[in-house]
């Protein structure tokens, strides 16, 4: 198995991704392809010891920067490593594509200029993995389509539900779909549009959802706009956030706080490390003609093996083979 990695991607780049790119290599077993400015990425890699691990060099020229706006650089930039390393999978030289640089820009050139969309999909969606105390709950669309029509959230449902069978290890993976009530005819018409074709669409449809249900794990995919979904995801980081720095206050205050925070560090990193979304790595962009995780800039070499390791879950489950055998399932809305 090649997974190409956009050594250019990171806020820090090309440190955590050369380091992340030696941790999967020498961990999973993978051959990956350094994507980038071939000079930087090889004086990093002497950093580390590779004798004898499946890694190899790709020279892209043009780095996407977090500031590019995404449809200039889909036109501009056509020796980036983003460019470079999703046209490695389209023409079968790798087997997928991991970064964790400009989001918006990954979106536009897999969509829009090289790997396009697998046929019959209406339209791809950004996919994140929450991190939920040893399992991890699928979310979609997170950002990639702010407006939506239901029969997209049926195929969304169908999409999420297949990753989560065939790289997550779901037999049956249950499906709900974000409303304010969990009651059939709560929510928009959207919604309500959308939960009577997903009680059609084969999949293990469970209902509507509230955000309590998707964090207690109630779920394994939910299923949203993805104007909803960003707001749901940021959030929850911003909530996330805000209770760590007021406990941190908290067990700063006074001398008896700062034992009781001594003593309970040990049980605070276990929290941490079981909603620590580096664990998880990168989450994939679903209905492309290819596998392409996608991870966040301020990511660690830690996290970028892990979104290496979701990129071997999808190659594995050939994922994008099951959507297009799976796509039959979604019916139409005006039927």
């Amino acid at each position: 198995m090649k997974i190409a990695l956009d050594a250019m991607g990171s806020d820090r780049h090309p440190a955590p991704d050369v380091e992340g790119a030696v941790l999967a290599a020498r961990e999973l077993g993978v051959e990956v392809l350094l994507v980038g400015d071939e000079p930087r990425v090889r004086a990093e890699l002497a950093k580390h010891d590779c004798q004898g691990l499946p890694l190899e060099i790709v020279h892209a020229p043009e780095a996407v920067a977090m500031s590019d706006k995404p449809g200039v650089v889909g036109r501009a930039k056509l020796n980036s490593s983003m460019h470079v390393g999703m046209r490695l999978v389209g023409n079968g030289q790798a087997d997928a594509f991991v970064t964790v640089g400009n989001t918006g820009a990954a979106l536009a050139i897999a969509i829009l200029h090289t790997l396009k969309r697998i046929p019959g999909v209406h339209r791809p969606a950004l996919c994140a993995l929450l991190p939920l105390g040893g399992t991890s709950v699928m979310v979609l669309d997170i950002g990639a389509n702010a407006d939506c029509k239901a029969e997209w959230l049926a195929q969304f449902a169908v999409m999420g539900s297949l990753y989560a069978q065939h790289a997550l290890g779901h037999s049956s993976p249950r499906v709900g779909l974000l409303s304010n009530g969990e009651e059939l005819g709560k929510g928009t018409v959207l919604v309500q549009e959308a939960a009577e074709l997903l009680q059609r669409s084969g999949v293990n449809f469970v209902g509507n959802v509230e955000p309590k249900e998707i964090l207690g794990g109630s779920v394994d995919v939910a299923v949203m706009d993805g104007f909803s979904g960003n707001v749901l995801l940021k959030s929850m980081e911003a909530i996330g956030a805000t209770v760590f720095d007021l406990i941190r206050q908290e067990l700063r205050a006074d001398w008896r706080s700062k034992l009781a925070g001594l003593l309970g560090k040990p049980a605070f990193r276990r929290v941490y490390r079981a909603i620590d979304p580096f664990e998880v790595g990168g989450a994939p962009l679903l209905g492309v003609n290819g596998v392409v995780i996608i991870g966040h800039g301020r990511s660690n070499a830690f996290a970028v093996k892990n979104a290496i390791r979701q990129a071997q879950y999808a190659v594995s489950g050939r994922i994008v083979q099951a959507i297009a055998d799976g796509l039959h399932t979604v019916p139409a809305q005006d039927e």
